[in-house]
């Protein structure tokens, strides 16, 4: 089975974005590109980073990427959205370790702190990495996931 990732970018982002987007379908990942589609200097990353968080968390697709210059903004944002799991990497222990440990969903590169190739090796480690199903990682996944619910808008009247 092929696995599906969205990736998006902002002005800062944007040429990383199309160099690791034909490099992940070269790879055999079915990529889903949130944009930008040019480069636009005046983007805003929020933009970006939501769509591929939403993506995340509808489960239109099961992992994501975002990248800004550093990482951080879009890190922010995506972590706004409940279900979503994002951490900023930029090295390959982070980037499995994230996933292996902490269910992360959704990796955030700074493309002014890492180039093309530790970005590559950065996405595969993340790409390649899946859940440790071990009790003492579902009970602190489990504790974020309650956390999480207990900060989710409540309804009106309910």
């Amino acid at each position: 089975m092929t696995l599906r990732v969205a990736i998006g970018a902002d002005h800062g982002g944007f040429p990383l974005k199309a160099e690791l987007t034909p490099w992940l379908r070269e790879n055999g990942y079915e990529v889903l590109d949130l944009g930008a589609e040019t480069l636009i200097p005046t983007d805003d990353y929020p933009d970006y980073a939501l769509a591929v968080a939403e993506a995340v968390a509808s489960e239109k697709v099961p992992r994501g990427i975002i990248i800004c210059g550093s990482g951080i903004g879009a890190c922010i944002v995506a972590n706004k959205v409940p279900g979503v799991r994002a951490g900023p990497c930029h090295d390959t222990y982070s980037a499995h370790q994230g996933v292996e440990h902490d269910d992360m969903n959704v990796l955030c590169l700074g493309a002014r702190v890492v180039g093309g190739a530790l970005a590559r090796e950065v996405v595969e480690a993340f790409l390649k990495a899946e859940f440790i199903n071990e009790e003492r990682f579902q009970r602190r996944l489990q504790k974020v996931l309650d956390i999480e619910s207990k900060n989710m808008p409540r309804k009106k009247g309910g």
